[in-house]
């Protein structure tokens, strides 16, 4: 199958001297994590030059280096990445896959020559694993099993940190005895220190960002899954709350693993 046929047609884009409030309005807006960054030429034509995701707002936000600077003052083209990866509309889908996950990316424009018409992203990829195929693999056989977790009591800069060197967009946060007790977000993370730096005078902000703990701003009626489960469960599950992941628990509550878009798109490149 060719990627056109799964592809969103519905381009939003952000332009690059456009600021980083702008972008999170936008993503917010349209339940997504990722923006197309363009810059209109001299004959009016948008051209493709980066492209913006939520984590690479949150890493911007957090970064010392702009302690002083408001979302509202910062413009994209200081956050996107330049190194566009994109495809062309003809490709075979496993094809495209294999580019993502081997590049460790959530989604590539789709381009026509060298017009961009699209773009497909790993939840593209989901609505693929609710079919049949799908119905016989169980979550227990894909998930990941390397739980990266933090606990209620870290500080926000701590998972922060955490979500930046993993380059994940999402941590469990577990108890003592390592049971599920929340889950915390880019977004979160964003939203945090977004109102953080808009309530806290600049001559505090070094400081008192050491008060900000996980328990503060982590979501903590968390949905999760069972190894037993299937993956077109699980995609379905997906399609219809919007959520990138789930943390997989047995009988007792215990996480065992977590299975994300990413793992799907992995399914996806191996049965197609």
């Amino acid at each position: 199958m060719q990627i056109k046929n799964i592809m969103s047609e519905d381009l939003i884009t952000i332009d690059k001297d456009q600021n980083l409030l702008d972008g999170l309005k936008l993503l917010r807006k349209n339940k997504i994590s990722r923006l197309p960054v363009v810059n209109t030429n001299q004959n009016n034509e948008k051209e493709l030059v980066g492209i913006v995701s939520e984590r690479d707002i949150a890493n911007k936000l957090g970064s010392s280096k702009v302690d002083k600077l408001s979302p509202s003052k910062l413009h994209i083209s200081s956050v996107m990445v330049k190194d566009i990866i994109s495809v062309d509309k003809t490709m075979d889908l496993v094809d495209v896959a294999n580019i993502m996950l081997e590049n460790g990316i959530g989604s590539v424009p789709v381009q026509d020559e060298d017009m961009m018409i699209g773009i497909v992203s790993k939840a593209d990829f989901v609505s693929l694993c609710v079919g049949r195929p799908y119905e016989r693999v169980t979550v227990g056989e894909v998930m990941s099993k390397n739980i990266i977790s933090v606990s209620a009591e870290d500080r926000l800069i701590h998972a922060r940190r955490v979500i930046i060197d993993n380059k994940i967009g999402r941590l469990l946060v577990t108890g003592d005895k390592g049971e599920l007790v929340g889950i915390i977000t880019s977004k979160d993370i964003i939203r945090a220190l977004m109102d953080f730096k808009k309530h806290t005078p600049e001559k505090y902000q070094k400081t008192q960002i050491k008060n900000l703990y996980v328990d503060d701003i982590m979501s903590g009626n968390v949905s999760a899954v069972s190894s037993e489960d299937t993956i077109a469960d699980v995609a379905g599950k997906m399609m219809e709350t919007g959520f990138n992941g789930y943390p997989v628990v047995n009988d007792n509550k215990e996480v065992i693993g977590i299975i994300t878009q990413t793992d799907l798109l992995a399914l996806v490149a191996e049965i197609e």
